[in-house]
């Protein structure tokens, strides 16, 4: 068997390192393309335009006339700076050296792109065998004992050059990759796909498809989640609960915590009040809709343009190889066989028993850890009903007054460090459970691997955030029967205003600590190794100045591609993902943070594939995978975490009751401002001092309101007053509120899941305009083939005449 080329090389930084350079030639290329059924161009595309698409041609050819007097063009592509991407133009078919000649071969040089190059000698290379014996097979055997160090493609050559790409062209692709698209200064410009997938090859160039589809999606989100913000800010001075809140100075509400909290004023919460309506207003229910039905249209559109991208790059037809056992299942299962169905070769097998106690190992391990999120949870739930009292009797008066404020935010920047180091634990621990399971391929370890991974990082990053919203001030009792931890902490209670705003601070906080620690060590720590590893050779060549080095040695300086491949990049996007739609009606302005990171994040991550990392090995995929199942999942999760945030967190359902049973509109089926006169007073129950607890008493007695002891004050709930019947029992708009938020919930869930089921009934995966173009390009693709076939038959008929008759002339 022919083998790809090759030489060695020392380092010139490190004697001891030996470069080995390989390289495919025509034939070795030619060869495997045709057994990895690799498609290739071989005639032009005939174009069949419906009369509608004609329609609009003429109408972009009008619109091209005053676009050329602009002086640029927002969100376009520079298409004159980029190559002719002929692939892109051409019909496809798979490589067969018999018929040659009917693919478009302009230079056999590069006939095979490089990616494919690279692709077609990591093929030969994990098969080819470099020790007598039967495990001695594949190039990954030899990285994982420690024969070679590293093995990756090279770049193509600097991505810099001192002229411009405008008077003198591109120097090389990476540096036509690096002035279109990782530049920071084409952040507006759409992305160069075909040239991405061209240089890293179809799965890369998906990920990039897709963060780029993702983030046009959330231009929509962000305006409305913008729009539900800005009407909050215009409806304020018209908010008849706010100003019942700040008008209130001569309602005085129960302290908050034991003893150190004083009472007070229920005015003093007059802008928590307004920042609360900000997220809180007619508007929220509406949002909550959309983005339910947002995130559907979202995953359904994405189907479609997907094919479309399968379709161009030629995905559509490829099915992946058979993946080869992973070696470690190999060494574990080796003295048990069985025939593989599809190769017929005898193979290693894992008795189900053996796999089935690997998975309950694997699960209760999966168990465990989620314990141990609950008990950072519990530690933290502890840390805020300490600190409350611990606030309250600050010398500050700052601090003294917002000790509630103060609590949260701290309760969150200590929750973002626990999350942070808890993140390190459960990468360690997914590898040990994924390795304690066995899976037979890399595929499969990939899959199980990201599913602990995400699990794992979901409830990590959501468990806090899933107390405040739901059990926060939800079982706190009431003044005089506090529920406590361990019969001595008292559960934390909501601020007058509502738990809504601790829920919009959790999220806040979270989500902009987050992006921007993952936007540092995404560039910064490649930017800092990198620029330490430059300085090392400098100093050891004695030199400051800039060495020049062959490209196998700069690209060997670069950072490698983290050992999990996509999965870092799909993890953080998934988990915005999730923040965005899970608790959006709490924070409207989530998509809005997640649109301006992301514009951040596509350049960033094209940057660091261009200039900071070596370049991966180009490997095809058909989607985009398990993430896509995740999503569908999140998108189901966000539906009824919606609306059990819009039933239970905000106060929307408590008024709706009071507007249309209570309020001085009842019974007339209005539900304007003024049917909320004299809610705020509805909403909040007296308690009589006296029957405070002696742990629960304030040290204050209250004077300094009204110049004498308080005895009574008020609270958030719907109790009966002290000396009625049955003293602090539930009032009947407590139950009237009760049944409105389980109705809420169910229709609002079947509601959205109906839209939701209806827009996936409506879109097709497939649009029909591709659909007709594929057929269409099938049956030309037969009539091409059977034509240059007929074609090639004559010409051999031609020759076997003009031959023959030739011998005929020449017999005597």
């Amino acid at each position: 068997m022919e083998k790809p080329k090759f030489s060695m090389q020392s380092s010139l930084i490190n004697s001891d390192i030996i470069f080995v350079k390989l390289h495919a030639p025509w034939e070795v290329l030619g060869r495997y393309a045709e057994q990895m059924n690799v498609r290739m161009p071989f005639r032009r595309k005939i174009y069949y335009l419906p009369r509608r698409y004609k329609f609009m041609s003429r109408i972009d050819k009008q619109i091209s006339r005053f676009r050329r007097w602009l002086p640029k063009k927002p969100m376009r592509l520079d298409k004159e700076t980029l190559p002719d991407l002929e692939e892109n133009d051409c019909y496809t078919a798979p490589f067969s050296q018999q018929r040659i000649h009917h693919f478009i071969i302009h230079n056999k040089d590069t006939f095979f792109n490089n990616a494919t190059r690279s692709r077609i000698v990591h093929h030969i290379l994990q098969r080819i065998k470099y020790e007598e014996g039967k495990n001695k097979i594949g190039l990954n055997r030899l990285l994982t004992n420690g024969s070679y160090e590293a093995a990756f493609p090279l770049h193509e050559g600097s991505y810099r050059s001192k002229n411009s790409i405008r008077t003198h062209g591109a120097v090389n692709h990476r540096h036509l990759l690096y002035e279109c698209w990782a530049s920071w200064g084409v952040w507006y410009k759409y992305q160069p796909l075909d040239l991405v997938r061209r240089y890293f090859g179809e799965k890369i160039g998906l990920y990039f498809a897709w963060l780029g589809w993702y983030t046009g999606m959330l231009f929509p989100a962000a305006f409305i989640g913008l729009f539900v913000f800005l009407y909050g800010v215009t409806t304020l001075d018209h908010c008849q609960v706010s100003k019942e809140v700040c008008q209130a100075t001569d309602i005085i509400m129960c302290p908050v915590c034991d003893k150190y909290c004083p009472f007070m004023r229920l005015s003093d919460s007059c802008v928590y009040a307004k920042v609360t309506h900000l997220f809180d207003n007619g508007a929220t229910v509406f949002f909550a809709v959309f983005m339910a039905v947002w995130a559907t249209v979202f995953l359904e559109f994405w189907k479609r343009r997907r094919a479309v991208i399968a379709y161009d790059w030629d995905l559509i037809d490829w099915e992946e190889e058979e993946e080869e056992i992973r070696p470690q299942f190999e060494a574990k299962y080796s003295k048990k066989e069985r025939m593989n169905p599809i190769s017929g070769k005898p193979e290693p097998y894992q008795a189900f028993a053996d796999k089935c106690s690997r998975l309950i190992v694997s699960a209760s391990g999966i168990f465990f850890m989620i314990c141990v999120v609950i008990a950072a949870v519990f530690g933290i739930v502890i840390y805020r009903v300490v600190t409350v009292s611990t606030f309250a009797a600050f010398k500050w008066a700052l601090i003294r007054n917002n000790s509630q404020v103060a609590t949260t935010g701290t309760a969150v920047c200590i929750n973002f460090c626990i999350i942070m180091l808890l993140n390190v634990l459960y990468e360690k621990v997914a590898l040990l459970l994924t390795n304690l399971e066995q899976p037979r391929t890399e595929s499969e370890w990939e899959n199980s691997f990201t599913l602990k991974m995400f699990l794992f990082q979901f409830v990590n990053l959501n468990s806090s955030t899933f107390y405040i919203a739901f059990f926060l001030g939800r079982f706190t009792g009431h003044p005089g029967a506090y529920l406590r931890l361990i019969n001595r902490w008292r559960l934390e209670e909501c601020h007058p205003s509502g738990c809504l705003i601790d829920l919009c601070m959790q999220m806040g906080i979270i989500m902009v600590l987050k992006q921007t620690w993952n936007n540092f060590m995404e560039l910064g720590y490649p930017l800092i190794q990198n620029w330490w590893t430059r300085r090392k050779v400098r100093q050891e060549h004695g030199t400051e100045r800039k060495v020049n080095f062959p490209q196998w040695e700069k690209d060997y300086n670069l950072q490698p591609m983290n050992a999990y491949g996509l999965f870092d990049e799909y993890l953080e996007m998934i988990l915005q993902f999730g923040f965005t739609t899970i608790f959006v009606a709490a924070f409207p302005l989530a998509p809005l943070l997640a649109l301006l990171n992301n514009i951040i994040e596509i350049r960033l991550d094209a940057y660091k594939f261009v200039t900071q990392w070596r370049r991966p090995l180009a490997s095809r995929a058909k989607d985009i995978g398990i993430w896509y199942g995740i999503l569908e999942g999140i998108g189901i999760l966000s539906v009824i975490t919606n609306a059990f945030v819009i039933a239970i967190t905000s106060d929307f359902i408590p008024r709706l009751v009071y507007a249309y049973k209570y309020g001085p509109c009842a019974g007339q089926g209005e539900a304007g401002q003024k049917c909320m006169v004299g809610y705020v007073n509805a909403s909040l129950s007296v308690f009589q001092i006296s029957d405070f607890e002696n742990r629960s008493e304030p040290e204050s007695d209250g004077s300094e309101f009204s110049g004498t002891p308080l005895k009574y004050c008020r609270y958030r709930d719907y109790r009966d007053p002290p000396h009625s019947l049955v003293p602090y029992g539930y009032t009947l708009q407590f139950w009237h509120v009760l049944a409105a938020r389980l109705a809420f919930i169910i229709v609002f869930e079947h509601l959205v899941f109906c839209i939701k089921h209806l827009i996936s009934y409506l879109i097709p995966d497939l649009p029909k305009d591709l659909r007709d173009r594929m057929r269409r390009e099938k049956y030309l693709i037969q009539e091409m083939m059977y034509e240059a076939e007929l074609e090639r038959l004559q010409k051999e008929r031609k020759e076997r005449k003009k031959n023959g008759k030739a011998h005929h002339n020449e017999w005597p």
